[in-house]
């Protein structure tokens, strides 16, 4: 597992500024089972919050930044009392970070961060408002969080093949291939001037492409006319195109390539471009994947599906489970209103 010190941080960043000030009696906002989350700690996530979501927030005034807070709150407050009903569950279960497994994770965060020395290391976190000890806590409290996990929720995300095999059958447009074409084109171009279209230039465009065409038809090589007289761009290579999908032709350009196969030539086709010929090099008709190929794919979709589900019916389980003592009611409130969002994304009632 990578550790990157700013990640680490930002997630410390509650437990720092409790730190910060620990000569202030602080405001017990909740207590889930007996454990209390304080009004810092709100305020160290709120913070986390905001710098992720948009890092160079700055509020033009009181009222935005208090509306920013608003927009985040409920999201945050459900966050840190789920976190901790995890972290107690994972309590509960006996796990713990040992010295050495600590030990390892400071090293690996120090190689990530190019910091050579662990006075390097405490200098980096004081700036951060945090000790070593700040920062074994909340590695702590991360590392039992995905260990709940690992157990209640992803050992138990078993995929079958009927599951895999019913899957494939209902969403085989899934691993189907776009169809393509690989082609060649020529382009004779038409003035164009203040006052639009000279007709006879125009006539004198299409005779020309309809002479290249002819000479393509009679067999000389496609790439070669295209290099002589074609406008496009892609003169330089032969007229060369693609492969790209069949839908980013102009529509005049499907219709004149509807129906026919390998080596065929368009007629002279009248586009905003001017005047074209198309020659189709390669065609790529839709295919789709076989269900053996697609196993894999599918088995993770299968399972990210099945790990949201059971993460949140987890979740809700300790929630219910859980003795939650609210000592504000306007904490409160966002919570219940965090809930109600989370419960729509995952669909749990």
């Amino acid at each position: 597992m990578k550790y990157r010190f700013a990640a680490i941080a930002a997630l410390a960043l509650g437990i720092a500024t409790t730190s910060l000030r620990a000569d202030i009696i602080e405001q017990v906002l909740v207590k889930v089972n007996g454990e209390i989350i304080t009004k810092s700690d709100l305020e160290g996530r709120q913070i986390a919050a905001l710098r992720q979501k948009n890092p160079n927030l700055r509020p033009e005034s009181d009222a935005a930044l208090k509306a920013a807070l608003a927009e985040v709150t409920p999201a945050v407050i459900v966050d840190a009392v789920d976190e901790m009903l995890m972290v107690q569950r994972g309590k509960e279960l006996g796990y713990s970070m040992t010295t050495e497994r600590f030990n390892s994770i400071v090293e690996n965060i120090k190689k990530e961060n190019k910091i050579e020395s662990d006075e390097q290391l405490q200098a980096a976190l004081k700036q951060e408002g945090m000790t070593m000890a700040d920062l074994r806590r909340q590695l702590e409290r991360t590392m039992l969080v995905q260990r709940v996990q690992q157990t209640e929720i992803m050992q138990k995300l078993q995929v079958t093949e009927t599951e895999l095999k019913t899957y494939y059958d209902a969403h085989k447009d899934e691993f189907a291939t776009t169809p393509q074409i690989t082609l060649r084109e020529i382009t004779i171009a038409v003035p164009v001037t203040a006052q639009g279209i000279n007709v006879a230039q125009d006539d004198d465009a299409k005779a020309k492409a309809e002479q290249v065409r002819g000479k393509a038809v009679a067999g000389e090589p496609f790439a070669r006319l295209a290099a002589d007289y074609s406008d496009s761009g892609s003169k330089a290579n032969g007229g060369l195109v693609g492969p790209l999908s069949k839908s980013d032709l102009s529509e005049e350009l499907q219709k004149a390539v509807a129906g026919l196969k390998t080596g065929a030539i368009t007629p002279v086709t009248r586009t905003t471009r001017g005047y074209q010929i198309i020659k189709i090099e390669a065609l790529q008709d839709t295919t789709t994947k076989p269900f053996d190929e697609a196993k894999n794919e599918i088995a993770d979709k299968i399972a990210n599906e099945k790990r949201r589900g059971e993460a949140a019916k987890f979740i809700e389980r300790l929630r219910a489970e859980a003795i939650i003592d609210w000592k504000n009611d306007e904490i409160k409130k966002a919570y219940e209103l965090g809930l109600t969002q989370s419960r729509a994304v995952t669909g749990q009632p």
